[in-house]
């Protein structure tokens, strides 16, 4: 019986990658319910994110961000048009909605819920009455904030689909303003590698372990079919293989061969693995995994000769950014 993934996994997959409920059920089918495989399969085909992806039937929507006396916050009003997204009363809404939840200090999406804009209607309900005026369904999402001073906004191009928020340990408002848009830009998974939780260094270093294992295997089992003498275009798959019979280009005798020689040598070559240069080899793609996802460790976009946190010392000795946020509805 073909197997089918059940909604635990699927929940803990979609939790710790953000990937889509597609993505997340295909990956885990494709592994057969094997979880670290299904996580391997959704980061090497570049689905994980460092953000939540919104749903479908949602995918559009208006996403705003604000600052003011001591406090910043985004929100995202998602719906399913850009058409309606787009309109001037549907923007209008989603700021009122942000412009209540930053008065008010809100920490939480549901607290958003139950406060009151400015013409005294419940945020709820608000929301409620426009779906009932566009015709299509809306919800709250990508609620954020962070308290303090020093902190930069941004809004990606004016366009309301991606948002972002920074704060320094100072004021700074150019290079902050440079970060966030940095942030828009990399999405960045934490600030430092200190900050990367315990959870996504323990799975990036064991798809980092694999990866390079497999790598290891595959250019054994290629190495020995050049020296078989065989082309590996059609040495690659089963279906090639089928390709280069139909061809003549091989006989089935030869087909058979190259099968030997694949599953020989990747056993060979599995069970004789030199431990310390995969270890090594391992630890170099974790290190290009906090030089990319790292805020503090980034290149700086508005110049590659120096990281983000050079950018900011280049400014004030002192100077570093101490959180950040960002949402956008886009899938990435």
């Amino acid at each position: 019986m073909a197997y089918k993934p059940n909604m635990e996994d699927i929940k803990k997959l979609r939790t710790m990658t953000g990937a889509g409920l597609a993505d997340v059920k295909k990956a885990l089918t494709e592994a057969e319910g094997n979880f670290d495989k299904a996580m391997e399969i959704i980061r090497e085909k570049g689905q994980a994110i460092a953000a939540k992806r919104s749903d479908r039937e949602t995918a559009n929507g208006c996403v705003l961000v604000k600052a003011a006396n001591g406090f910043a916050a985004i929100i995202a009003l998602k719906c399913e048009t850009d058409f309606v997204a787009n309109g001037a009363d549907y923007i209008k809404l989603t700021q009122d909605i942000l412009d209540a939840a930053v008065a008010a200090k809100a920490k939480s999406l549901d607290e958003v819920k139950e406060l009151t804009i400015a013409d005294g209607t419940k945020v709820q309900d608000a929301v409620v009455a426009r779906s009932g005026i566009t015709g299509e369904k809306m919800e709250l999402d990508g609620y954020n904030f962070i308290e303090g001073d020093n902190v930069s906004c941004y809004d990606h191009m004016n366009k309301h689909n991606l948002c972002t928020m920074v704060q320094t340990n100072k004021p700074a408002e150019e290079q902050a303003h440079a970060i966030a848009m940095q942030v828009a830009a990399m999405n960045p998974v934490a600030l430092d590698e200190a900050s990367v939780p315990q959870d996504v260094k323990d799975t990036e270093l064991k798809v980092a372990i694999e990866k390079t294992k497999e790598e290891q295997i595959q250019k054994a089992v290629e190495g020995a079919l050049k020296k078989a003498g065989y082309n590996l275009y059609i040495a690659e798959n089963e279906e090639h293989i089928a390709e280069g019979i139909a061809k003549g280009n091989i006989t089935e005798a030869q087909a058979e061969d190259i099968r030997r020689i694949k599953k020989e040598e990747a056993e060979k070559k599995a069970a004789n693995m030199p431990e310390q240069m995969i270890q090594n080899i391992a630890k170099g793609r974790m290190a290009k995994f906090f030089k990319e996802s790292c805020l503090l460790n980034q290149e700086f976009i508005q110049d590659s000769k120096l990281t983000v946190s050079e950018y900011l010392k280049a400014a004030d000795k002192d100077l570093t950014v101490i959180a950040f946020k960002r949402f956008t509805l886009r899938a990435e």
